[in-house]
């Protein structure tokens, strides 16, 4: 007799990669993708950075060897240097580092290690939020629990929601964080609204994952953008309840590596714990996952990260990106009131590489099907997809959706 195989639905289409492919086979010549997160210069093309194409010439007769299961030292030491910063020497013992496959690897190798080791009874995630988040999470079995973050009212943090939330959280629930830049919405927590934040996460016991995939692209500064992670830390351990935190972090959009997957998960335990078992076991998963991570990548990491005069070049391409951006959305703010006459000033007061418009879905598919300008249904716009050259036509396409009460 045959064997019977399983009647598996279709999932449904990642709407970002659908959006991309419906975007390329447009034939239109003005149409404008605000869709990818990636960076893009004025004229519209991907940018390799300075300090990057030195590192990759440095890099010309690299070895294409295995790497350890644990990725090179060289590179999750450096890592851990950028994100944590002077309390990296403090932690010693207690923290442990593993390259991943990226950020998104990082975020799964977190929730598969604290599923089955912490076995929390819930996850609570951002609403909205990164939709890989979710996805990761759901995989685990581990409950799913969204907590606000958004005010689409306000168009501001929705703090008061996420803390009321929050406090509904038990010993040994994770909390997703996201570092800086919040994605989708392009709106962050102030220095006092984190140590709110911290101070309930430290007095409920509960296990922080951070997600940072923009640090020093935020904003230009390295340190600034890591300022909540080191926060945390310090908490954690100063306190001998605490249950840890960890960071998924990534380097493809302030190295503007994307398609080679560099990333690290550092795990950071209570001082009174070693975190060596949990690196064992973190070797396990990645070993039976990919067996190893990518090489290239993290090479042109760690000879930025480890030369001085590199290292420079590098903090000043991140001033690049991160001013371009701002100039886009303090262009894109003046010509849109002036345009319709509204009140446009959170796209300027928000930050990163994404922008959370306010567009409604019905706007953001007129703009698509009329003006061949491509958005996320959700009104989530990639800010990098703006340039001189085509600003004034997005102007004046939004401008047409929302002046004809198209809601």
């Amino acid at each position: 007799m045959a064997k019977q195989y399983l009647d598996l639905q279709i999932a449904p289409a990642d709407i970002a990669f659908g959006l991309m492919a419906d975007f390329e086979a447009d034939p239109h010549p003005k149409k404008v993708s605000l869709i990818a997160g990636a960076y893009r210069n004025e004229n519209g093309k991907p940018w390799v950075l300075p300090s990057v194409k030195e590192a990759k010439q440095r890099l010309s007769e690299t070895t294409h060897e295995y790497l350890g299961i644990a990725g090179s030292p060289t590179f999750t030491n450096l890592a851990k240097d950028l994100i944590f910063g002077p309390i990296a020497s403090s932690l010693q013992d207690n923290a442990v580092s593993i390259q991943t496959v990226s950020g998104t690897g990082a975020n799964h190798l977190a929730a598969t290690f604290l599923a089955r080791h912490l076995r929390p009874n819930r996850v609570f995630i951002p609403s909205p939020t990164w939709v890989n988040h979710k996805s990761i999470w759901e995989m685990t079995g581990v409950p799913v629990v969204e907590y606000p973050y958004y005010s689409h009212g306000t168009r501001e943090l929705d703090i008061t929601g996420m803390l009321d939330t929050l406090n509904h959280a038990e010993h040994n629930d994770v909390v997703i964080l996201q570092a800086c830049a919040h994605n989708p919405t392009g709106v962050d927590l102030s220095k006092a609204q984190w140590i709110e934040v911290s101070d309930l996460v430290q007095r409920k016991k509960v296990f922080t994952v951070f997600d940072s995939a923009y640090q020093g692209f935020a904003t230009g500064d390295v340190d600034g953008d890591a300022w909540a992670v080191r926060h945390f830390v310090e908490n954690a351990l100063a306190s001998e309840t605490h249950p840890g935190l960890c960071v998924a972090q990534s380097f493809s959009k302030n190295f503007g590596l994307y398609g080679e997957r560099v990333g690290a998960l550092h795990l950071v335990v209570p001082r009174h714990l070693s975190a060596k078992g949990a690196l064992s076991e973190l070797m396990l998963i990645s070993r039976a996952e990919y067996s190893n991570p990518p090489r290239f990548g993290a090479s042109v990491v760690e000879t930025v990260l480890g030369d001085q005069s590199l290292k420079a070049q590098w903090k000043a391409d991140l001033g690049t990106m991160s001013s371009r951006i701002q100039r886009m959305r303090g262009l894109l703010r003046q010509r849109l009131e002036k345009e319709t006459l509204e009140d446009w000033s959170h796209v300027e007061k928000q930050i990163g590489m994404f922008s959370y418009t306010g567009l409604t879905e019905k706007q953001v598919s007129r703009l698509q099907k009329d003006f061949h300008v491509y958005l996320l249904p959700s009104g989530r716009m990639s800010v990098c997809g703006l340039n001189e050259g085509n600003i004034n036509y997005v102007v004046h396409a939004i401008g047409e959706v929302v002046k004809t009460g198209c809601v």
